[in-house]
């Protein structure tokens, strides 16, 4: 086993629109207004930035991410991660009931030395770190539905 290799599958239900749960993730620059782990993002390109991102330990991530997918017809959004964490990233949605059901996965090496060093004793620690994480992005996601509803109306 590669212990600085990750792969990782998230679902959630959200009570909102597909197209809604997409138009909010179609803009990452937008991520740090709702998603408080991910700390900045700056564009660099027209599909290409650098994202920081903290969860609850104290070490940031630093990722060069280009898009290699953004089809709102299929509502699948897919990244290209090089930096301290090297793979892909993709979010695909698709109607619920009710709602939306919307699938996150990710697979990637690690490339950060100091979590290579620990790969192997903080693995648990660092999987739970990510499910904080993801914890806080859904969170902050369904606020962010719930705030862009109040303003369609």
């Amino acid at each position: 086993m590669e212990w600085s290799h990750y792969r990782f599958r998230t679902k959630w239900d959200l009570d909102a629109a597909p197209d809604a749960v997409y138009r909010v993730l179609e803009r990452p620059d937008h991520y740090p207004d709702w998603w408080p782990q991910v700390r900045e993002v700056r564009q660099t390109g027209d599909t290409t930035g650098v994202l920081r991102f903290r969860s609850f330990l104290p070490y940031d991530l630093v990722v060069n991410a280009r898009s290699t997918r953004h089809d709102p017809e299929l509502r699948i959004l897919e990244v290209a991660m090089t930096g301290d964490l090297e793979g892909w990233v993709r979010w695909t949605i698709s109607p619920g009931s009710p709602g939306t059901r919307l699938l996150f996965e990710q697979e990637v090496v690690v490339r950060k030395p100091l979590m290579r060093r620990f790969a192997v004793p903080c693995r648990p620690i660092f999987v739970a770190n990510h499910a904080l994480m993801m914890r806080g992005g859904r969170q902050g996601l369904l606020t962010r539905l719930a705030a862009d509803a109040r303003h369609v109306v």
